[in-house]
């Protein structure tokens, strides 16, 4: 019932915010923000923290984290959440755009592996964009985590364990929810490789069964009713 009221409440705002273009929209639009895509907490703790000296991992920044981190020096924000009717997606375009840094649109999935295609898009990815970076996604945990592991083990080619360390609860990660089949895609590879030696690149362009690895899973139904229900990540 509160979902499909929240939902509703969601589609009507979306209507009224309509693309921002006047002051009253844009005063809907910061209220769809703070209060429906859940920013009032992120101003409490955005979940910005560093993978390495070029790359930094986040929850859903605002126009005023996204000018923190220009200062920081980023110039790409990589939007793991992907292009959406959403005003945190219109105010991150329209922000991006002011500070000049290169916004781009790639959507990871939290509850699913990402299949071997989109792990090679992801590697292109990271080596044509312009460099320090920051990825994110809506809360900073899941996909920012997967993210920021395949971004070590592709473009740093940092060891599995340091890469692993990405998917963490201090980062809001846990891993016995439905979101612990990230970890799992990972925990497969580490016993491919630990048989047979094979860089992760290497592991991926073979082929693997996301959706079968999804099914093997065994997720935890107190963890999965923490973030689907009470954190109510994507």
């Amino acid at each position: 019932m509160l979902k499909r009221y929240t939902r509703a409440a969601g589609d009507r705002f979306k209507r009224w915010r309509g693309t921002m273009t006047t002051p009253w929209q844009r005063l809907l639009a910061r209220f769809e923000l703070l209060f429906l895509d859940h920013a009032v907490f992120r101003h409490i703790k955005l979940n910005l923290h560093p993978v390495s000296p070029q790359m930094w991992r986040s929850a859903q920044p605002s126009p005023g984290h996204l000018a923190k981190v220009a200062r920081l020096g980023v110039r790409t924000v990589i939007n793991l959440r992907g292009e959406r009717d959403c005003a945190s997606y219109l105010f991150e375009r329209e922000t991006c755009r002011r500070l000049g840094m290169t916004m781009v649109n790639f959507p990871l999935n939290s509850r699913e592996p990402p299949e071997p295609e989109r792990v090679a898009a992801f590697e292109r990815l990271l080596e044509t964009i312009e460099y320090p970076a920051l990825m994110h996604c809506k809360s900073g945990a899941d996909r920012a985590g997967i993210g920021s592991a395949l971004y070590l083990l592709l473009h740093e080619g940092r060891p599995l364990a340091e890469a692993k360390g990405q998917l963490h609860w201090k980062f809001g990660h846990l891993r016995h929810s439905r979101t612990g089949v990230l970890d799992y895609m990972l925990e497969r590879y580490g016993a491919d490789a630990a048989s047979q030696p094979i860089a992760f690149r290497d592991w991926a362009a073979a082929g693997y069964d996301a959706q079968a690895m999804r099914r093997e899973f065994q997720a935890g139904r107190l963890s999965s009713g923490i973030v689907d229900r009470i954190l109510r990540r994507e």
